[in-house]
């Protein structure tokens, strides 16, 4: 399982005092870019190799200003050019207060060749750490 520390800002409240729903989606993708920086080693925009083709969100609770967030992800599915990632959006005190669970599909992506591309080996094998 990786997991990361959020940080609610001011600006993902929305008017009822509650993160707005579309910041839970930068949540999850905040959590891509970590896991793409600590595992794939990404340091450049070049190197990102997938591009999102499929996201969804279960909003289970609000989640407020003052709320300490982890999200933890893992590897759902690693397939011929896509992989999959599982989201659970917790309470970093309390591991059983879920805010959210969510799914993400990511396709490896060839920007050159404007195409989908075969998962590499390497990304495949770091990967293959975090299937669950």
């Amino acid at each position: 399982m990786f997991s990361t520390d959020i940080q609610v800002r001011f600006r993902d409240l929305d008017a009822l005092g509650h993160v707005n729903n579309a910041v839970f989606f930068t949540y999850f993708e905040e959590g891509r870019k970590n896991f793409s920086k600590n595992i794939f080693k990404v340091s450049d925009l070049s190197d990102f190799t997938f591009i999102l083709a499929h996201v969804r969100c279960d909003y289970l609770k609000p989640i407020k200003f003052n709320d300490s967030i982890t999200l933890q992800m893992w590897v759902k599915h690693i397939g011929n050019s896509s992989f999959s990632f599982g989201y659970k959006l917790i309470d970093a005190k309390n591991e059983s207060m879920v805010y959210a669970t969510g799914e993400s599909v990511q396709v490896c992506y060839d920007y050159t060749a404007d195409s989908s591309m075969a998962v590499p080996d390497k990304m495949r094998e770091a990967l293959a750490q975090y299937l669950i």
